[in-house]
């Protein structure tokens, strides 16, 4: 179980300095005439140091300034009432005013009964906050610490960019007192929440300044407007192949390089984001952040499977970050086609195909995309930058599998070679149909 952190402990533990910023003192409002509310405000106040379950300023972490909320689970369970709410609001102000990220570090029990429904409302001003903070196109990184429950997990948390949690941290929007009995307590971990696309990582405490300095890096845009990422260079050495066949052999072979060995050599560092937000998580598809020669660049890579539904929303949301933060996306295509068992198709497969094609396309920020294997129908093509996709050596784009086309075209199995040639998918055929730019080369600039 990990240790449970006061907010100057958490402080201390991610941060190089702290600079607290002028918080609204505590209002003494009591809208309900909550007998004891001010005497346990006050006990509160004694016994954890604070005035207040938020506090929040301008710090330093990893060498990467930024906003920095920081809840006080010792101060009424870390709950939110009116005053938390005025400082949760002031501090995401005071990142769009500053031209600072955001980080929060959750400890929260939810809303504040003895306030009733001045307390809920305040996840509504929490969350327009946000829509602000969004629209001025900075990044929000949350750390769920234990417990991060109720409103606070519905909002400051599972609201952010990037969401980090502590191990074994308990996250749930239903807090341990109002659970079913029997409900299957795994479900309200921050281990159960991250296997099912609601938590990007899982950082121990040791490690949690250095991978938000990462993440305060990765998701910081250079200078002016963003450039297109230029497209990888393969790290094999193969021919353009003579045939249709050929080709798609050479896409399936195990020898051939694959996504995440382009990866490796084009980025010196990378860190990847986890899941769909809706309850999936892909393992044929890597999503993330990386920094090429300085520079951050989106990423979203299929390594060679069926591409499922969570793999798709996964894209879309990270194309999405990437476009609102104004940071360049490179994308890998390489599937034999979108998952079409009848698990995929209850997950919405044609939705998710949809988003992903929706959010390529409606980018503004440059999206780059290489095919470096398999290029298996709309399940492909959904990964595709129009007018900016490249192609390696041994890479095929198809309407659809050349066997599968044999098959609705009632043709014999020893026909699907001449299926493969009839439909043009070589690197070679792509760029002559216009499909895609050109070939991308082991050395030098691409081909168009």
């Amino acid at each position: 179980m990990t240790e449970r952190l006061s907010a100057r402990a958490a402080l201390a533990l991610v941060t190089d300095d702290f600079v607290p910023l002028d918080a609204a003192p505590p209002n003494g409002a009591d809208p309900l005439g909550w007998p004891g509310y001010e005497t346990s405000h006050a006990r509160a106040a004694e016994r954890t140091g604070e005035d207040e379950s938020v506090v929040f300023g301008t710090a330093t972490v990893d060498g990467r300034r930024c906003v920095l909320v920081v809840f006080e689970f010792g101060f009424l369970g870390g709950s939110l009432g009116r005053t938390a709410g005025d400082r949760l609001v002031a501090a995401y102000t005071a990142a769009g005013t500053l031209r600072l990220p955001l980080v929060s570090l959750v400890a929260t029990g939810g809303s504040r009964m003895q306030e009733g429904m001045i307390a809920l409302t305040q996840l509504q001003r929490v969350a327009a906050a946000a829509v602000r903070l969004r629209a001025a196109g900075l990044p929000h990184v949350t750390v769920l610490r234990d417990p991060s429950t109720g409103g606070g997990w519905a909002t400051v948390g599972a609201g952010a960019d990037v969401v980090l949690a502590l191990p074994s941290a308990q996250v749930a929007f239903a807090g341990s007192r109002v659970r079913p009995a029997d409900a299957d307590p795994t479900a309200y971990t921050a281990e159960d929440q991250h296997a099912h696309g609601h938590v990007d990582a899982l950082v121990p405490p040791e490690r949690l300044r250095e991978s938000l300095g990462l993440w305060l890096r990765l998701l910081t845009p250079h200078a002016g407007e963003p450039e297109a990422a230029p497209p990888p260079h393969t790290p094999g050495a193969a021919e353009l192949p003579a045939t249709g066949w050929e080709a798609v052999r050479a896409a399936r072979s195990p020898r051939r390089p694959r996504a995440g060995a382009y990866l490796d050599a084009y980025f010196e560092v990378r860190a990847a984001i986890s899941g769909d937000r809706a309850g999936g998580v892909d393992p044929t598809v890597e999503c993330g952040f990386g920094l090429r020669e300085g520079r951050p660049v989106a990423y979203a890579a299929q390594l060679g499977g069926a591409t499922r539904p969570a793999g798709f929303r996964t894209v879309a949301r990270l194309a999405r970050l990437a476009d609102r933060l104004g940071i360049p996306v490179l994308t890998l295509i390489d599937t034999p086609g979108a998952a079409n068992d009848a698990e995929a198709e209850r997950a919405g497969a044609g939705p998710a195909i949809a988003e992903a094609f929706t959010a390529i396309a409606e980018a503004r920020t440059p999206v780059t995309s290489l095919l470096v294997g398999e290029g298996g129908s709309g399940g492909a093509l959904a990964l595709a930058a129009p007018g900016n996709t490249w192609v390696t050596p041994d890479g095929y784009f198809s309407v659809i599998a050349p066997e599968l086309a044999a098959q609705i075209l009632k043709r014999a199995p020893e026909q699907v070679p001449e299926t493969a040639d009839q439909l043009r998918l070589r690197p070679q055929d792509l760029v002559a149909l216009g499909v895609v730019r050109g070939v991308v080369g082991q050395h030098g600039a691409p081909s168009e």
